[in-house]
């Protein structure tokens, strides 16, 4: 299958024809490519909305593009509908039936209730449709649902119950007036599938050039609900249509692939039980004043400058299917459930003997069968009372068996099983679902996936797991003054350390490092690799010229853009955090020297990566260890000293500067001191944090 190149979203309506000023309640539609959006397409009736729809399949096909075009109302009614209306239960003819009776005009006046009334007329008793505009008209169609039993046909479809959708297909009043929608939207669905190249899913081949799909944006409604949009359906479609456009080819067509019986007839909402995953792709990219700080604010405690990164951001990965057992290391994006119990069926703890029951002090001698139960190698006859099996570590338990004798305390002699009493019920033996049973939550979204999670992940039958894509960050040095590492460098210049140990820092935090290079002090070359940056990565750090200084070109280019904020943070080591967007992407200027560099990184680049890559907020992991060291301290600020401990204390560099960066190697953490003034004294019980406490 060849991908889309054009998805399409349209939010349809049953309502009248809509005021000339884009409203809600209408019907709207966005079409995007490769992640990108177009402007939305308002329509005020639905003849409007059918003909452009038309002409954009013919004016896609001419371009040599494939497209997606998703509904969002049901392709089709719960089992047995059409068969009672038509004498057959293809989907289609039930769509032929609709397009023969529903009239509309350019006014948005139609039938559709006394269609209803029809359709209701071929049940005994209240046929499943109901709800209308006025209680004294359409006597055959019922004001209310009571009444109405749904024994011929359910009143909801197989798809409506896995995506949880709280509307029902016969629902024609009173919000959410889905099941208008349906035979306004049926008839309209039933003349474009008719044009060349048009197939429907999940009804006919999905390979087709133009796909019609159903597709709810419930499924999305966390990307909604954070959307600013006023108008809610026009946020809609605009955040499916990206999410659709962003899916990975291979997921779309296992999407489009996977479809249960129930859908041949009853239709199927393109991913459903796939919420997360969608929702993830739908979300927009972070504010562009998200790190904007109140006016008169100056100098910014380090706890409330964490609590504003934490409330501020939020994933900014797309989200993406993988195999269980390669996804060491990655974060989760929805939960794992069991799908089946570990272990699955009783089982046996050792090598021994399998009967049943209990046995009391004395001796005991058993029929011994000449089966044997092993794992992998399930035994098919039951165990009679009274007789024993030969039973090896693992295998199920067989019919007739709930207790196993340890092979240790028998003895077999000619085809008898003899041993001593007592022997206690279910001895040695696993219960099925022991240790987890199926539909089981059994890990969170948002962990970062160990080997033992891998372990429990394939033992409980799991084969895929949704995880984030990994956070790419690019780190990019700045100024004359940096030389290449293995250069020759000038009296007047330095090595660019902070480059290489930013990059480690950031794998060892679980992301994807993009290595930026150097750029000089000149703006045009750092507009360039900011927009290079952008364009390669989700965040970009860069260490020099984030103050406000003459030669800082770094803050005075990120000004330009109106997002900047210079974080005058209350911290040493450190100086103003220049927090910016650029191009959607986030921007941490971090100080440029080096023990700065990596305070300010771990302190608070850290955790808003975690955040950002979708493993939640994380607080940095310590210990309280008696300090081996002596420190008056001034109040206002949150220190942070480079530390190591040594035979159960803990020991500081000798030195503060932050431009000693052999003290970053011969530590192995730091030591936070809080906002208070503190006398240290050896002995005191400090907070250590080692490197590994950081993350990931």
């Amino acid at each position: 299958m060849s991908r889309f190149d054009t998805c399409v979203v349209v939010d349809w309506s049953a309502g009248k024809r809509s005021p000339p000023r884009p409203s809600k309640d209408a019907i709207w539609a966005c079409v995007a490519r490769d992640g990108a959006t177009d402007d939305h397409v308002y329509h005020r009736n639905r003849l409007e909305a059918e003909a452009w729809i038309a002409e954009l399949i013919r004016a896609e096909q001419a371009a040599g593009r494939r497209v997606l075009i998703g509904f969002d109302f049901p392709f089709g009614y719960p089992r047995g509908l059409a068969a009672c209306v038509t004498g057959s239960d293809d989907p289609f003819s039930l769509w032929d039936w609709l397009a023969a009776r529903i009239t509309d005009d350019a006014a948005g006046t139609n039938n559709r209730f006394e269609v209803a009334e029809e359709l209701n007329g071929f049940f005994d008793g209240p046929g499943p449709f109901w709800g209308k505009t006025a209680k004294d008209r359409w006597p055959g169609v019922p004001y209310r649902k009571a009444g109405i039993a749904f024994d011929t046909v359910a009143e909801r479809r197989t798809c409506d119950v896995v995506a949880k959708a709280a509307s029902s297909c016969f629902q024609l009043a009173f919000p959410p007036t889905v099941g208008s929608q349906i035979l306004m939207g049926l008839p309209m669905l039933s003349r474009l599938r008719r044009m060349e190249g048009v197939g429907v899913w999940p009804f006919e081949g999905w390979q087709a050039p133009v796909v019609l799909a159903e597709i709810w944006p419930g499924l999305i409604e966390p990307a909604v609900a954070e959307d600013e949009d006023d108008i809610r359906d026009r946020a809609q479609v605009r955040l499916l249509a990206r999410a659709l456009s962003r899916l990975p080819e291979e997921t779309l067509a296992a999407w489009l692939a996977d479809t249960p019986d129930a859908a041949r007839e009853e239709a199927w909402i393109l991913g459903a039980g796939h919420a997360d995953l969608l929702t993830g792709y739908a979300m927009p990219r972070l504010r562009n004043d998200c790190f904007a700080l109140p006016p008169g604010v100056h100098w910014t405690p380090v706890e409330d400058a964490l609590a504003d990164l934490n409330s501020r951001l939020r994933p900014v990965v797309g989200i993406e299917e993988v195999p269980a057992p390669a996804a060491i290391g990655r974060i989760l994006a929805a939960p794992v459930t069991a799908a089946r119990s570990h272990p699955p069926r009783a089982n046996t703890a050792v090598d021994g003997y399998g009967f049943a029951g209990a046995y009391p002090a004395g001796s005991h001698s058993l029929p011994l069968m000449p089966e044997v139960a092993a794992a992998g190698r399930p035994c098919r006859v039951a165990v009679p009372a009274g007789h024993a099996i030969r039973i090896l570590t693992g295998a199920a338990l067989p019919d007739g068996v709930d207790t196993v004798l340890l092979q240790e305390e028998a003895t077999v002699e000619g085809g008898t099983l003899q041993f001593e009493g007592p022997v206690k019920h279910r001895a040695n033996t696993r219960n099925a679902g022991e240790d987890v049973t199926a539909g089981a939550n059994i890990l969170p979204a948002g962990r970062r996936l160990t080997p033992g999670d891998l372990g429990l992940i394939v033992a409980t039958g799991v084969g895929q797991v949704s995880v984030y894509k990994p956070l790419r960050v690019a780190v990019l040095s700045t100024g004359d003054e940096l030389a290449e590492p293995g250069q020759d460098a000038r009296d007047d210049q330095i090595f660019d350390a902070n480059r290489p140990m930013l990059l480690a820092q950031i794998a060892a935090l679980g992301c994807t490092p993009v290595d930026m290079g150097r750029v000089a002090d000149d703006r045009d070359a750092l507009r360039a690799a900011l927009d290079d940056g952008s364009a390669r990565a989700d965040v970009i750090l860069t260490s020099g010229g984030a103050s406000a200084g003459d030669e800082d070109h770094v803050s005075a280019l990120l000004s330009e853009t109106g997002s900047m904020a210079l974080w005058r943070v209350a911290i040493k080591p450190g100086r103003p955090l220049a927090l910016a967007m650029w191009n959607g992407a986030p921007v941490f200027g971090l100080p440029g020297n080096p023990v700065a560099a990596l305070v300010c990184t771990l302190v608070f680049a850290a955790p808003a990566l975690a955040l950002m890559g979708g493993a939640g907020w994380r607080v940095p992991g310590g210990f309280d260890l008696p300090a081996a060291f002596e420190k008056r301290k001034k109040p206002g600020r949150v220190e942070y000293l480079r530390a190591r401990v040594r035979d159960g204390r803990v020991e500081v560099f000798a030195s503060e500067g932050s431009g000693r960066v052999s003290g970053l190697s011969w530590a192995e953490g730091l030591v936070e001191l809080g906002h208070g003034a503190a006398h240290i004294t050896p002995g005191d019980t400090v907070r250590f944090i080692p490197w590994a406490g950081f993350g990931p």
